[in-house]
């Protein structure tokens, strides 16, 4: 397999991801402690992923992905652009204080995470209170976190969820695509399809303080 073969040294299963707790930057990416390290929540097949690390190469990135084939598709895009600031890590995201230590990470990206709208799915969305109260913990203060969704009522659900998290609400629109943001906006794959089927963007961005 290529997660434990020819990307053994960024790409990590289950097994090696954890042990990388509180040594990302010293182990993984060889940089100093002090280079900021973001983190996709869900890359999908890697199109943001590839983009954040080439144009922020100055900074680390750690993605997130359970799907193999994804993953692979991810990693292999970055490195093919020449990115040493990449890694992935095949894990779930809801145990992700499994992955870092508190204060160890920057920014985190969550694109287009499964709205599980059927009324009995609910507790499988990883935007909720308790993963925020995670997030919070793991990131340094000062750093953001960018939520984008087609789905509306997964959206406003999580604002619900948010208004009562400890961050602070820098800037939300149900509609990116006709917003300030929008010249700040990277369109991923999804993205794009929901945009030619007329689907608006619903984003939100937190800042811990």
């Amino acid at each position: 397999m290529a997660l434990n073969g020819e990307y053994a040294h960024v790409a990590f299963d289950e097994l090696r991801a954890p042990l990388n707790k509180g040594k990302w930057r010293s182990d993984v990416f060889k940089a100093d402690a002090a280079l900021p390290m973001d983190v996709e929540v869900g890359t999908g097949n890697g199109t943001y992923f590839a983009h954040h690390a080439k144009t922020h190469s100055q900074r680390l990135l750690v993605g997130l992905e359970l799907k193999y084939k994804p993953l692979i598709q991810t990693i292999r895009r970055a490195v093919t652009d020449g990115c040493k600031n990449a890694a992935i890590a095949r894990y779930h995201a809801f145990n992700i204080e499994e992955l870092f230590t508190e204060g160890e990470i920057d920014n985190v990206y969550i694109h287009f995470p499964d709205p599980w709208t059927s009324p009995k799915k609910p507790k499988n969305r990883f935007v909720c209170k308790q993963n925020l109260d995670i997030l919070h913990r793991l990131q340094k203060p000062g750093s953001f976190i960018n939520f984008k969704t087609d789905s509306l009522v997964y959206f406003l659900w999580a604002m619900d969820e948010i208004r009562q998290s400890s961050y602070k609400i820098i800037f939300e629109t149900q509609d990116l695509h006709n917003s300030e943001m929008k010249d700040q906006n990277f369109e991923t794959a999804f993205e794009k399809i929901f945009l030619r089927e007329g689907i608006k963007i619903n984003f939100v961005r937190l800042q811990k303080v």
